[in-house]
């Protein structure tokens, strides 16, 4: 989390690093508490002109057999989609959650229920929901990229369901980015599936091996991914004019050597 003002810290972190994209949240992450937002600091984001991007709370679970998880959920998610439109976000994270203790069917027909009426209010001009698969721990909905036909079949593929893809999250739910050809027979899949859907792409190395399951993130080249795959997805064209965006461990330094090195790796 940034200090200073939604737009204020946000903006002064991002050109610290040199990033060309943000990714914000709009309340407290690991809390359910909505934050109203300052319209002042709204329109300085708009104003700035970079890519943003909103990532709703972690505890945000559709597929939650807990009723008061699933009607904090929903709001939630209504909240994030309302506060994306107004720092004229292209689009709201959103992680793809967890059947828990009930079937995986039942699971998916509750994300149906209330995610498809959430897709609808998105007004013309405000930002999709993004899809983002997780790592495949427990009763994931979603881990691997052939989940997200299901997924999306669920919600009728909405035209406003995109995805976001995590690269540790493929790498441990089993995709081998590391492997050669691992990349493209990745993001081919992708294409196959959800052709047009792929809206954002978090960038993050592993400190687990491929499969682990585990969603422990790592800076880029540091860990079982390594850097040259990075370059892969950066290339490819299913990614071509795709935002990337780190959640790697660190402060400033460390994140400014994660995006130096992404732009280093997408330009030679």
């Amino acid at each position: 989390m940034v200090t200073g003002g939604l737009a204020t810290g946000g903006l002064r972190y991002a050109a610290d690093i040199g990033a060309e994209m943000i990714q914000v949240f709009v309340s407290n992450p690991r809390g359910w508490a909505l934050s109203a937002g300052d319209p002042a600091q709204d329109e300085r984001l708009r104003e700035a002109g970079l890519p943003t991007f909103v990532h709703a709370s972690y505890l945000v679970n559709l597929g939650s057999p807990n009723a008061e998880t699933l009607e904090r959920s929903v709001a939630t998610v209504r909240h994030n989609l309302r506060r994306g439109a107004e720092i004229g976000a292209r689009g709201v994270v959103v992680h793809t959650g967890s059947a828990v203790s009930q079937s995986r069917a039942d699971a998916l027909r509750q994300v149906r229920e209330h995610l498809l009426p959430l897709l609808d209010e998105i007004p013309e001009g405000g930002p999709d929901l993004l899809l983002e698969p997780m790592a495949g721990q427990g009763q994931m909905l979603c881990a691997t990229v052939q989940d997200l036909g299901p997924y999306l079949d669920a919600l009728d593929f909405h035209p406003r369901a995109g995805v976001c893809l995590d690269t540790c999250h493929a790498f441990a739910a089993g995709h081998d980015l590391a492997a050669e050809g691992g990349v493209a027979e990745t993001l081919d899949a992708l294409h196959g599936i959800a052709p047009g859907r792929l809206k954002l792409i978090h960038a993050n190395d592993s400190k687990d091996a491929c499969g682990s399951k585990r969603d422990h993130h790592e800076n880029i080249g540091a860990g079982h991914i390594g850097a040259q795959p990075f370059a892969d997805v950066m290339r490819h064209p299913v990614a071509a004019g795709i935002p990337v965006c780190i959640e790697t461990p660190g402060k400033v330094e460390r994140h400014r050597e994660d995006v130096e090195l992404l732009k280093k790796l997408r330009d030679s």
